[in-house]
């Protein structure tokens, strides 16, 4: 069976309705020996005859009644899948998949995911919580459309733009000794906090890499009590008197509720972006198009 030639079926609907070569092929643009050439070889190809011929016109057999209706079928398929990809292009349909750190997910994120689905309710989102370095590992093996992260990275195979601003803090029980140095709105300095101990969390993840490089810099490693894999673990940990612990802004909603007080660092270092990336090899669909988008929008630098 030859390929369906969607040329030839309309054609076939256009003799139907007109009942003359002479006005199908005026209508087309083309020669009636041309239109009466395309329907002899299908006729022939099929083993039918789809029209009866006479001085009068052309008139469907019933065999060309039923090549038309499934003619119309597969047109009307073809324009659905077109409209269809037509929504897909246009990033009004499609999916989403984003690997992000969990300081992402506590900031401005899952509002702007919130506006994002609302704004393209055919897009499905995927959310895979995850640390930096693997993140951008499901970019390079294709299993992530756009990663957040923080930015002490190598970027070089990616495309990044900022997402979200935020300063690293300490936070200590109100009983430590560095309590009495906190004061509201001011900032403390790194040299000042990094002999006590603390509450390690993420090994080798962007945070604990942030903090291990300045303190080798100090020529002062940090001393750690114990680790732990979350931040809501390291709150309730210095809340119980096992150290002091570090926290972006975008996650110092977890002391809610705790008496920990806490202070910005003061550092050049301690003011970080969380980024959004992408490979710049891949393709970019209007999906990530909308969404990398939306979050250049609605990124406000830090003052």
């Amino acid at each position: 069976m030859a390929p369906f030639d969607s040329v030839t079926a309309r054609l076939i609907l256009l003799l139907a309705e007109t009942g003359s070569i002479g006005r199908a092929a005026e209508r087309e643009g083309i020669a009636s020996s041309a239109v009466s050439r395309r329907v002899s070889d299908l006729e022939a190809r099929l083993g039918v005859v789809l029209f009866d011929r006479s001085a009068q016109g052309v008139r469907l057999t019933p065999a060309g009644e039923a090549y038309a209706e499934g003619c119309r079928t597969v047109l009307r398929s073809i324009a659905d899948l077109d409209a269809l990809m037509a929504e897909f292009g246009s990033g009004q349909r499609g999916s989403l998949r984003l690997a992000c750190t969990s300081s992402a997910l506590t900031g401005r994120l899952p509002e702007l995911l919130a506006r994002y689905a609302q704004k393209f309710p055919g897009i499905e989102i995927a959310i895979a919580e995850m640390g930096a370095a693997k993140a951008l590992l499901a970019l390079d093996e294709g299993r992530g459309d756009v990663a957040i992260v923080s930015d002490n990275y190598d970027f070089n195979r990616f495309e990044i733009r900022p997402f979200e601003d935020e300063r690293v803090w300490v936070l200590v029980p109100p009983d430590h000794p560095l309590a009495q140095a906190i004061e509201p709105r001011k900032a403390l300095s790194f040299d000042a906090v990094v002999p006590h101990a603390m509450v390690g969390v993420h090994h080798a993840g962007s945070l604990d890499r942030l903090l291990s490089e300045a303190a080798v810099k100090l020529g002062h490693p940090m001393v750690e009590t114990l680790r732990v894999e979350s931040f809501p673990a390291l709150v309730r940990m210095v809340e119980a008197g096992f150290g002091i612990g570090f926290l972006r802004s975008t996650s110092l909603h977890l002391l809610a509720g705790t008496d920990l007080v806490c202070a910005p660092l003061s550092e050049p270092w301690a003011m970080r972006q969380l980024l959004v990336a992408r490979r710049k090899s891949s393709p970019q669909s209007a999906a990530t198009r909308s969404f990398i988008a939306l979050c250049a929008e609605t990124y406000a630098p830090s003052a």
